[in-house]
């Protein structure tokens, strides 16, 4: 059932306006940039232990910056990406625990990371499994899906994950220009190695769903 949780390890850009303080800036960005490493550039037996010791860096940044909502965001961020490395029982309750603290943020700033909330939830809401065994649902997953872009409508992740979504429900014509705006997103300061990784991904699902039915 943990098949596809790999891709909940969400790729954020740093926001373009800037935070409350440079320190915390500063910090966001070294959690984005070690999270690009661990995900593309180290061995798949190691990433559980790199993203573990990840996940402690960033709860320790969350704590020590009460308030906002992007620490609280990569704390539950690097939560699903430990749990996709992970995988088994302990998964399903590192992703619980993210998605705590993802509702903590949307009450703190919905828009903080360009809406990262909205595509964390969605992509939990449609790859983790549903009642008895999880929380996934489907419809729930669409709405937040949908109030990702509506916030960062050419960013390469919210139309990933919205394309990846359409392609697990069938509706691969649908799917397939959604793909193509992910793949022809503005890159991302400072994110070089990440925005390689993820394009490689869309074009995965993009062949993915072509093969299916949806149009060239």
């Amino acid at each position: 059932m943990w098949r596809r949780l790999w891709l909940l390890l969400l790729v954020w850009s740093v926001p373009g306006r800037a935070l409350s303080a440079p320190p915390l800036n500063e910090a966001i960005t070294s959690l984005a940039q070690h999270w690009d490493v661990i995900e593309y550039q180290t061995a798949k037996r190691e990433q559980a232990a790199a993203f573990a010791a990840l996940a402690k860096q960033a709860h320790e940044l969350s704590t020590a910056q009460p308030g906002h909502a992007e620490p609280l965001i990569w704390e539950a961020i690097v939560l699903c990406s430990e749990a996709g490395a992970e995988r088994g029982i302990g998964a399903l309750r590192l992703v619980k625990r993210a998605r705590k603290l993802l509702l903590k943020a949307e009450e703190i700033d919905p828009k903080a990371l360009d809406g990262s909330v909205y595509s964390t939830l969605g992509s939990l809401y449609y790859q983790v499994p549903g009642w008895p065994i999880g929380f996934g649902d489907k419809e729930q997953a669409a709405v937040y899906l949908h109030k990702a872009l509506e916030i960062n409508p050419d960013g390469i992740d919210p139309n990933y994950f919205y394309g990846d979504f359409l392609v697990e429900q069938g509706d691969y014509r649908a799917a397939v220009p959604v793909l193509e705006k992910a793949l022809h997103a503005p890159p991302r300061p400072g994110r070089d190695v990440a925005d390689h990784g993820r394009r490689e991904e869309v074009r995965r699902v993009l062949e993915a769903a072509r093969d299916k039915g949806g149009s060239s």
